[in-house]
């Protein structure tokens, strides 16, 4: 291994956010201990399986961290690296071969490390809710991992695309190409949208933050909008008008990890240079603790990376 990302996969299944154990998993059941984790990974292999071919020894790969089930739904019952599977906080982990996936990038192995959860996941999200470029897409969390990779996915499908942010980190943001900004602390609700953004109506919501301000979110739809969420940051428990879902033709989506197909989409977007890495900051693997402190207290923008 020479790099792994650092998400909130990481920190939520080690607290056992997942289930009512500490001890639940990704799946919701129990794992064993000792566990590695680190999902996000990057390196290059050093050996293979026997029904692996040994030409790939050497190459330089990422994985893709969702192992599929051999079922009729695959990504329904997968498994995750770093929850159910060792992962790449390590100098070494091991993957199915199809799992590894070869990339071709001027990136550096760190950089590479920022992209594969979060996009595979935002890529997931912006494909159930049918994202295309008619579309006006609200971000929440913009500045995170998911965040971050849902407006760079969502500018790619040539949607206008509004983020929801804290203050000081909407630069990068309005880099990237964003039609405009709603800060954290300001209630999304239709009047400030018409207000701030003159002639844009919100046709999907891709949310990763959840809690208080859903129905709000909900509002702010246009009639036949999608809601689409990977995430509840701020909050797994939400009350809801049920009327103003019926009422108004609302689709509500929910999606995790990703597909293969989402996974592969990811790598020919770094090849073809349409995604740009959002690393924040590297730490040696033997300052993991510090980094997924510093990642909890959400000051930063972009992806947080160890490297080993």
């Amino acid at each position: 291994m020479s790099a792994c990302g650092i998400n909130n996969t990481d920190i939520w299944t080690r607290e056992g956010a997942y289930g009512a154990s500490e001890e639940a998993g990704w799946q919701g059941g129990g794992f064993s201990f000792p566990r590695i984790q680190g999902a996000d990974a990057v390196g290059h292999i050093v050996a293979v399986g026997q029904a692996a071919d040994s030409a790939r020894i050497g190459l330089s790969v990422r994985d893709n961290p969702s192992i599929y089930a051999h079922t009729a739904q695959p990504l329904f019952d997968a498994t995750y690296v770093g929850s159910e599977h060792d992962g790449g906080f390590a100098q070494y982990m091991v993957v199915p071969s199809s799992n590894a996936l070869l990339i071709n990038s001027p990136y550096s192995d760190a950089e590479l490390a920022t992209f594969m959860i979060a996009y595979q996941t935002a890529e997931h999200m912006l494909d159930k809710a049918q994202v295309n470029s008619q579309d006006v897409v609200l971000v929440t969390g913009a500045s995170g991992g998911v965040g971050s990779a849902l407006v760079q996915l969502a500018l790619i499908r040539g949607a206008q695309v509004i983020v929801q942010v804290g203050k000081g980190k909407e630069q990068p943001l309005l880099d990237l190409g964003v039609a405009g900004v709603l800060y954290r602390d300001e209630m999304a609700t239709p009047e400030l949208i018409k207000a701030k953004f003159p002639g844009l109506t919100v046709t999907v919501v891709a949310d990763i933050v959840a809690g208080s301000q859903v129905p709000a979110l909900l509002e702010c739809l246009a009639v036949g909008g999608r809601y689409v969420t990977a995430g509840a940051i701020a909050g797994p428990m939400v009350t809801l008008d049920w009327r103003k879902v019926y009422l108004k033709h609302l689709s509500i989506l929910g999606a995790t990890m990703g597909s293969a197909k989402h996974a592969q989409a990811i790598v020919q977007y770094i090849e073809n240079g349409q995604l740009k890495p959002l690393l924040a900051k590297a730490y040696p693997l033997a300052q993991l603790v510090q980094a997924q402190k510093d990642f909890k207290e959400k000051t930063f923008f972009g992806k947080l990376v160890v490297t080993v």
